[in-house]
This record gives structure tokens, C-alpha cells and sequence, in this order.
């Protein structure tokens, strides 16, 4: 039976792999900024993070033990701002579920144990960035609900 759960070290090979995947999204996507293959982090990075309350990776482990997916969220609040108001939100830092369970709801699944997580301790809202190369990952957030908070733009020199 699948089940999400928070990550463990033993699954830093699978989430190498799948960070792999993410980059090359980028990477072909928009190969002027992101180098490939690479991965956003080291295993001994995915240690830290693994280990931090204030950045929960949840995995979406198959019935075969492996990782078929996996959300990295980083809680924010602005306390004590001059311009920004306190609330408490979960930012989606990566999402990404292995391209061969892609249509088996696993990222719906994961989107959702995210929502779920965030609600239960107490945030206001969720965000994330996507990138506009990123077709299919903006189709999948758009019929989540999600709308535009802010757009981030550029010029080519």
C-alpha cells in the first residue's frame, strides 16, 4: 500500500534521482540558466533538511518500498514586520513525482497531504513558484485552484 510520510536518509538515493529529473526539466527547458544534469542539492545536504522541522520533505513511497514522489516545503512568517502581516505559510520549495508514475495521482496525493500538513499547523496559506517552461507543472496547480500571487519577470541582455 502507498503511503506519504516524512523523508528519511534512506531515501536520499531516490530523491537524488528524482531531483535529477526536476533539473532536467530546467535544463532543457531553459539550458541558458540551468546546468545539467545536476541536482538542487547534495546527499549531505538532504541530510540537513531531512532533519529540520522548519523544512519538511514528505515522500510518496510506493508499494514497492521506493519513492515515487516528493514535496520540499519550507514554513515562512514575517513576524514582527514593518510591511508584511505574521501569518504562517507553507511554500512548496519543489514537487516532483518520477516520470513513470506521472498520471497516477501521486502528485495530487501529495499535493493534497501538503494542504492537509499546512492546515494542521495553522497556516494561512500555501505558495510556490513554477516556472513558465514548465508547461505541464502550471496545468497541474491551475486545476488545484492555484492562481498567480506575484510574476517574476526578465530581460535578456
Amino acid at each position: 500500500m502507498a503511503v506519504i510520510r516524512r523523508a528519511e536518509n534512506r531515501d536520499i538515493p531516490d530523491v537524488m534521482r528524482l531531483l535529477l529529473q526536476v533539473n532536467m526539466v530546467h535544463h532543457n527547458g531553459r539550458p541558458d540558466l540551468f546546468r545539467g544534469p545536476a541536482t538542487k542539492y547534495t546527499p549531505e545536504e538532504l541530510q540537513e533538511i531531512f532533519a529540520d522541522d522548519r523544512r519538511p520533505v514528505f515522500v510518496y513511497e510506493g508499494e514497492d518500498g521506493g519513492v515515487l514522489g516528493y514535496a520540499f516545503c519550507i514554513l515562512q512568517q514575517h513576524v514582527g514586520s514593518q510591511l508584511m502581516t505574521d501569518i504562517k505559510t507553507l511554500y512548496i520549495d519543489d514537487l516532483c513525482v518520477e516520470e513513470a508514475a506521472r498520471g497516477r495521482r501521486v502528485g495530487t496525493a501529495l499535493y493534497e497531504h501538503v494542504l492537509d500538513y499546512a492546515r494542521a499547523i495553522g497556516c494561512y496559506n500555501v505558495t510556490l513558484n513554477v516556472w513558465t517552461l514548465n508547461q505541464s507543472a502550471l496545468r497541474f496547480y491551475e486545476k488545484r485552484g492555484l492562481k498567480p500571487q506575484k510574476i517574476g519577470m526578465e530581460k535578456i541582455l
